[in-house]
């Protein structure tokens, strides 16, 4: 009888420890901003960047990505290899995106759409390439996710790059949130921690250089919807904010995109000048144009005008981005950034983010970092 009991006590402690594990798994079920249950095996219900709740097959084996930017973070988070289809906008494009260029095979699955900026998805086109969960960028109205859910039967997870774009806390977020839905959170984590760890090194190598100690810097020839020439700038440009540079385009007191008079870039006559490489073919040909304009400029007279890559191509390249402010930094803060070689550093950032070493590629289809020659 006393054996009984014992074998009896044993296997209720066993029944009672094997529950307590269950309920401790149950506890730990990935979540995204702490409003993640289960609900059922391979099921998961999360929030995404619209604030919608979507339940989701985790991980999804099986995925799509539209809109802008869409692409590229699934292919951060190291799920490219789980991509079904892409818009035909990106098999079109032919520069510019070093997530395509990183993987070429993308380009030989099915199309799902036509894509582009101000594109609608394809229901029909989503639904013949059977993805077990759509992610969206910049589809940030929640009806129009709830809509084309609806529509095709797919989980629709809205992704976000921020009003930030390189750093923002929505776009790290959004990467995390591609990496719990294919299983690859380790790796989302990862690429969250190198671009908080690439903005904190920018940040610290010149915080305590005397404002007055700094020069004055204007970036020109950004693309913005187009190609635009020396009159097109960017207030808070985040590669010159990244390095705590003096951005005189700041005075304007706008965000974002500006296109500003040519004739105020000649009353602020910054030290430095940057051309985006996207619109320095336009640059060029007014200076055929009109060179005594700018010869008045002392950055022209001097020397200091230096061409970069452009990173906004279907939204921000981040990994461009990030190499661009180590350039910029190197060139505005040679003292600050003397141990940094900017081809190098780029090609840290592409092959930690991409897994390949893509410097050559984009300066071979842009020019690279450089001093212009006019």
């Amino acid at each position: 009888m006393a054996g009984k009991r014992a074998r009896k006590s044993m296997m209720s402690w066993t029944g009672l420890s094997l529950a307590l594990a269950a309920l401790i798994v149950l506890a730990i079920l990935p979540g995204c901003g702490g409003e993640s249950t289960g609900t059922g095996p391979g099921k998961t219900t999360l929030t995404d960047l619209a604030g919608r709740s979507v339940e989701v097959t985790v991980p999804a084996e099986r995925v799509a990505a539209i809109g802008p930017g869409a692409l590229r973070l699934v292919c951060y988070a190291g799920a490219a290899d789980k991509v079904v289809g892409i818009e035909n906008m990106e098999k079109q494009w032919a520069t510019g995106r070093p997530y395509i260029m990183a993987y070429p095979e993308l380009k030989e699955l099915p199309v799902i759409g036509q894509g582009g900026p101000d594109s609608s998805p394809d229901p029909e086109k989503l639904i013949s390439v059977d993805p077990e969960v759509i992610f969206a960028a910049h589809l940030v109205d929640a009806a129009k996710a709830d809509e084309l859910q609806q529509q095709t039967g797919i989980p629709v997870v809205v992704l976000s790059y921020g009003q930030l774009g390189t750093f923002d806390e929505e776009l790290l977020e959004s990467i995390r949130l591609v990496g719990e839905i294919t299983g690859n959170r380790e790796r989302a984590e990862q690429v969250a921690d190198f671009v908080r760890e690439c903005q904190e090194d920018l940040r610290s190598r010149t915080e305590d250089i005397p404002a007055e100690e700094k020069p004055r810097v204007y970036v020109g020839g950004i693309g913005f919807k187009g190609t635009h020439g020396i009159e097109s700038t960017q207030a808070n440009f985040p590669p010159l904010s990244a390095v705590g540079a003096v951005n005189v385009a700041d005075e304007t007191g706008q965000k974002g995109s500006v296109m500003i008079d040519k004739e105020k870039l000649l009353a602020w006559d910054p030290d430095i000048i940057f051309v985006d490489e996207g619109g320095l073919a336009m640059v060029r040909e007014d200076y055929g144009k009109n060179p005594g304009y700018y010869q008045s400029l002392r950055a022209f007279r001097e020397g200091r005008v230096y061409g970069y890559l452009p990173y906004n191509y279907y939204t921000t390249n981040v990994d461009t981005a990030i190499a661009d402010a180590y350039f910029m930094g190197k060139v505005i803060f040679p003292r600050a950034f003397e141990d940094v070689d900017p081809a190098e550093k780029a090609d840290e950032i592409y092959e930690f983010l991409l897994g390949k070493r893509l410097y050559e590629d984009m300066a071979r289809d842009f020019g690279g970092f450089t001093k212009l020659e006019f």
